[in-house]
């Protein structure tokens, strides 16, 4: 049987306007009236025109709009480049930082014709988010001077040392704007009733700057206010002036800063689409070398107008999607509103305290400086470059806490790869020998000398704790094994790296592919090929299952349900039963006498510690599938839940079954993983049974489960999705396209989850399709292109070809 579909529709193609119109044109109203005090407030913050945040964000909106690659992002004058583009401003002028604002934009140009978008992301996440972090710290102690009544220094420590003359020259007016500001900017989102409701379609930003604004024209206060000069005395760029080397970092500072900041903000803003809107109601996903590009030509215009650099900002992205903004013409519409503005609103903007426009841009410097951020960088080892990151920005400047983050980066990896701890111990007569960090050549000598330690006619166990093994450390441990057996002692390796260990000929039995190093060190299982039962050889999966295993399985999850299996003869169940039995005892007794030793001290500390997988895999209870030897896990790596299908009931559906919503919500909420994936495999009993079923077949238990699979069916025939491909080519037949699109489907199903979708909008969630080929051994990762769902394999060594 094979399966046929129409050829699916191009998603990237342009929305109709007649039917778009009236949702984007309601989220670019919503965008609008967040960017126009931003804007305002950035420039400020900056020391440049004020007139230049409009010119930004009007350009950012219709340049960057038009041309950029992700549809739904908002650009304009952006947090992140405010201390960069301070300084340039202090030390050079405000028309030679036009000037380096247009070459940033030819930077971005270049590095967009040169397809490096992608490059721009492999920065580590810490060395960003401190980044980011250190501008926040920047921007918050600048503006705590306006807020104070005050005039901001030129760098973070002067801010800092000028702190207790500010405080014993207090403006009470200034810092009372400033808390009326504050206090209805954070108390905006949480009126309660009704009304609450209702004023909560105002963007808090606005409303805290109109009350503010209101208040001090109604009361008559005397403060500064904006000061919109006319636009026929606007300042254009003028050629740079300055040393060659001093303009050239400067230009490289703004491209990389704000090309890192429109980037990830795009990422990030596909990651909301995803979690909030279902596939045919999102718009094509980010490109990020024409998102660069439209970008450089944002900065080139709005440098050449007089505007502050242009970047994508998160805030005002997730405005508009949450805005419900179909396509670009939302961030286009938004971009012609401010420019409007600008000629239409002077005498309104005139009136905005200066103070209120601080306190607005030092809360998006505190939020700057993220909880979250600081968790993942914590949880991750890697607090030291982060904390390294910030001191570097807020002491030298953006440019040189970047390359501090850089360099302790690279000083800890470095360590991390040069430090291994050998040791060795001798227990009844067994010398065990442990590797605890990367073997390297760095640590050939250490290991020889240990090793050449043991008697030559000695059993020695080998642990190898480590997820490296380079090829000096291979060779010297391959080189003593062998003399170590000639001389007749034996030798176990064990650990992470056993996989990567020698093994010499004579030691393999006939059909034996190497000792089954791919199971260890977790169980003992060497498959069928020793022509006894498997269970003789020990549980195939009583440790990796037994770590984090959640046994959501309604309809029956007993293994070999997926294999569509013929029951047995009634007259052989006691048989069956007794030899069932003798299987379990002998395959417990092999655990207990073989594998318990090896994991006794990683279980004791699991159960000292609890359980903390980083991660829910949620497959079928096919009995092919022994999760923890195709991924390589151990106890307390996985969370995981088997059921008939690798199904996901949507929540609220008909006939649903709770236990397996119970695993999700203990799995992200409680457990806090930070990746679900979906694993599928060929060959599927459950896909086949949806395949072949019909409404005249009686109503059982398993296919009541099974109605959990429909929405796979359905899609698989739909011509509004696209095909999945495996490897660069079409499935096979009928059953392996339902086994990939059942994938698929199931990992729509995960986002209606409310703990998922909210995990998913915080960014803190990954979500991941997974097919494993039973005949061919061989896994695959689905990974989401525009037009179909591409599996990329892995080869042996696992890196995706």
């Amino acid at each position: 049987m094979t399966a046929t579909a129409p050829p699916a529709p191009s998603r990237g193609a342009r929305p109709g306007l007649p039917a778009d119109l009236p949702a984007d044109l309601s989220a670019s109203i919503a965008v609008f009236l967040i960017a126009l005090p931003f804007s305002l407030g950035i420039a400020l913050a900056t020391g440049a025109p004020l007139q230049a945040g409009l010119v930004a964000a009007a350009v950012g909106g219709i340049v960057a709009g038009r041309l950029g690659g992700a549809p739904l992002q908002v650009s304009g004058a952006a947090a992140g480049l405010t201390v960069v583009t301070a300084e340039l401003v202090q030390r050079y002028g405000w028309r030679t930082t036009c000037a380096i604002t247009v070459l940033a934009g030819c930077c971005q140009l270049g590095l967009a014709a040169l397809h490096t978008a992608r490059f721009a992301l492999v920065v580590s996440p810490a060395i960003v988010h401190g980044m980011l972090a250190g501008i926040g710290v920047t921007i918050a102690l600048a503006q705590l001077h306006i807020v104070l009544g005050g005039s901001p220094q030129s760098s973070a420590l002067a801010n800092v040392r000028g702190l207790p003359a500010q405080l014993a020259d207090l403006h009470p007016t200034a810092l009372g704007i400033s808390v009326l500001t504050l206090a209805v900017l954070f108390t905006w989102p949480h009126l309660p009733g009704r009304p609450g409701r209702i004023a909560r379609k105002v963007p808090a930003a606005l409303a805290a700057v109109a009350v503010a604004t209101a208040f001090a024209a109604m009361a008559g206060l005397s403060l500064p206010r904006v000061d919109l000069p006319s636009w026929r005395s606007h300042v254009l760029p003028s050629l740079p002036e300055g040393s060659v080397p001093g303009l050239v970092a400067a230009v490289l500072t703004v491209t990389l800063v704000g090309s890192v900041e429109t980037l990830l903000s795009a990422v990030a803003t596909d990651k909301l689409i995803a979690s909030e809107r279902p596939a045919d109601r999102r718009p094509p996903r980010a490109d990020l070398n024409r998102e660069l590009r439209g970008q450089g030509a944002a900065n080139i215009v709005s440098g050449a107008l007089g505007g502050l650099p242009v970047a994508g900002g998160a805030a005002r992205s997730v405005a508009n999607v949450k805005s419900g903004a179909v396509s670009r013409w939302s961030v286009i519409l938004h971009g012609v509103w401010i420019m409007l503005a600008a000629g239409l609103l002077v005498p309104v903007l005139d009136l905005i305290p200066l103070a209120a426009l601080a306190a607005l841009v030092m809360a998006v410097g505190v939020r700057m400086v993220s909880a979250t951020h600081l968790r993942t960088v914590t949880r991750h080892q890697e607090s030291l470059v982060y904390a390294a990151t910030i001191i570097g920005v807020v002491l030298g400047g953006v440019l040189e806490g970047v390359a501090v983050g850089i360099a302790v980066a690279v000083a800890m990896a470095l360590h991390r790869l040069a430090r291994t701890r050998i040791t060795m111990e001798e227990r009844e007569g067994v010398h065990h020998i442990r590797v605890r960090g990367q073997l390297t050549f760095l640590a050939v000598p250490r290991l020889s000398r240990v090793l050449n330690q043991i008697p030559h006619d000695a059993h020695a166990v080998v642990e190898l704790d480590g997820s490296f093994m380079d090829h000096a450390a291979y060779e010297a441990l391959q080189d003593w094994q062998e003399s170590h057996q000639a001389h007749g002692g034996s030798l176990e390796l064990t650990g992470r790296s056993a996989a990567r260990a020698p093994e010499p000929e004579r030691d393999r039995r006939p059909g034996q592919r190497g000792a089954h190093q791919c199971c260890r060190p977790w169980t003992p299982w060497q498959n069928h090929c020793d022509h006894r039962p498997a269970w003789d050889d020990g549980a195939e999966e009583a440790v990796g299952e037994a770590a984090g295993e959640a046994a959501a399985a309604p309809a029956g999850t007993a293994a070999g349900i997926g294999d569509a299996q013929e029951a047995p003869a009634a007259s052989s169940a006691p048989s069956s039963r007794r030899r069932g039995a003798g299987q379990l005892a002998s395959g417990i007794s092999a655990f207990q006498r073989d594998t318990a030793p090896h994991v006794r001290d990683e279980l004791a500390r699991l159960a000292r510690e609890g359980q903390r997988p980083s991660q829910l895999f949620l497959t079928c209870a096919d009995s092919r599938l022994v999760t923890s030897m195709i991924t390589a896990s151990g106890p307390g790596d996985l969370f995981t839940v088997r059921n008939v299908g690798n199904l996901v009931p949507l929540p609220g559906a008909e006939s649903t079954d709770d236990s397996v919503a119970a695993a999700i919500e203990y799995a992200v909420d409680v457990l806090q993983v930070s990746s679900i994936t979906v694993c599928g495999h060929s060959g599927c009993g459950a896909m086949q049974a949806l395949l072949t079923s019909s409404p005249a077949m009686p109503m059982t238990p398993l296919r009541r489960w099974l109605r959990h699979g429909l929405p796979s069916l359905e899609r698989m025939a739909s011509p509004h999705h696209a095909w999945a491909r495996i490897a660069g080519r079409l499935p096979a037949d009928a059953v392996e396209q339902l086994c990939l699109t059942n994938v698929v489907q199931q990992l729509e199903h995960l986002r209606a989850h409310e703990a998922v979708a909210r995990r998913l909008a915080e960014g803190t969630l990954e979500l991941h399709g997974m097919y494993f080929h039973v005949g061919e051994a061989q896994a695959y990762l689905l990974s989401e292109g525009e037009d179909f769902f591409d599996c990329r394999v892995f080869d042996s060594v696992g890196q995706h070809a």
